[in-house]
């Protein structure tokens, strides 16, 4: 290795920044009409005083700090500094851009719900205090329930699941129009529209329960399906969608915010550690009682669905082909 090799470099890093300090400093002072403009360039100019070799150059940490300073003193004025304010400018028309480009005033506003009903549903389920145990399946499937203001009862199920995540977010949101052919509370789902990557507006029809104590049910939902990490995140809540409105003969219940969270299990990353939070008005003169007792079954049973769809999948990919 050369010896000389590092002192070198320093030098011709020094060399090279104490030029783009100069260029800079020159644009920044000699162009006061884009005085906005030239903070990057200035801040990049800063920046170089974060690499080690860098640390002991005072006049380059001296310079830089007072080009800043100057510029930030410049820009502000009474109150609110007038920098702050055309940084909202540019944010503004940043966003206006974005919903020019990508979205109209509608999809904003299905996004927006998406997102709305996954942070909510994130604070329900941080929150650890306050659940019952409502049932306990012989397996450890377990469902809870806990009473919120402004919400009602909502219910947690909990599961370990021998899949991995990955597998179980492609089933459950890429094959979502498929869940009324292995799940026989659902009669159908449909997506009626698909907005940006994350988002979709669906139907969903539930089929009647034993007796008909309770009677089909349809819901016209927005869902937000999202990744953080390795967990895997299926959140929702009613909506409107002209596609889709009332039907006749079928009540329009309502749900939300609900959300399905998919976390590798931490004694074995391959499996998932299952968690369903549910949140439901199903409407119509329904006591309370066999409310309570169908949501919670609902919630055992769809788990029991769930692992007899997903060792049919093992098995068909599997199975030998001829």
């Amino acid at each position: 290795m050369d010896p000389g090799a590092g002192p070198f470099k320093t030098f011709t890093a020094q060399r090279e920044f104490e030029s783009l300090q100069s260029s800079c400093l020159h644009t920044v002072f000699s162009h006061r009409s884009s005085k906005l403009k030239m903070l990057p360039a200035t801040f990049k100019l800063c920046a170089g005083i974060s690499y080690r070799h860098m640390r002991n150059m005072t006049g380059l940490r001296k310079n830089a700090m007072v080009a800043i300073h100057h510029e930030l003193y410049k820009l502000a004025g009474p109150g609110p500094s007038n920098w702050i304010s055309q940084v909202h400018r540019r944010n503004s028309l940043l966003s206006s851009q974005i919903k020019e480009e990508g979205y109209n005033e509608e999809e904003m506003s299905y996004l927006k719900q998406g997102e709305d009903a996954l942070q909510k549903a994130i604070r329900i389920l941080s929150d650890q205090d306050g659940w019952t145990t409502e049932t306990v399946a012989a397996n450890g499937d377990k469902v809870l329930s806990k009473v919120l203001p402004h919400v009602g009862k909502v219910f947690k199920l909990e599961v370990m699941l021998e899949q991995h995540p990955d597998d179980l977010y492609k089933e459950l949101v890429g094959n979502m129009e498929q869940m009324g052919e292995w799940n026989p509370n659902v009669k159908e789902v449909k997506i009626l529209q698909k907005i940006g990557q994350d988002t979709m507006i669906t139907h969903e029809v539930s089929a009647e329960t034993p007796g008909n104590v309770v009677g089909p049910r349809d819901f016209v939902s927005v869902r937000c399906a999202k990744r953080r990490g390795s967990t895997c995140f299926l959140a929702g809540m009613s909506t409107q969608h002209p596609k889709m409105p009332e039907q006749r003969g079928v009540v329009r219940a309502e749900n939300g915010p609900t959300c399905i969270v998919m976390k590798p299990c931490a004694e074995d990353p391959n499996k998932t550690k299952f968690t369903w939070l549910l949140s439901i008005d199903l409407k119509g003169w329904i006591p309370k009682t066999i409310i309570n007792k169908v949501l919670a079954q609902t919630q055992v049973d769809f788990a029991s669905h769930l692992r007899k769809r997903m060792a049919n999948n093992v098995s068909v990919e599997m199975s030998p082909t001829w």
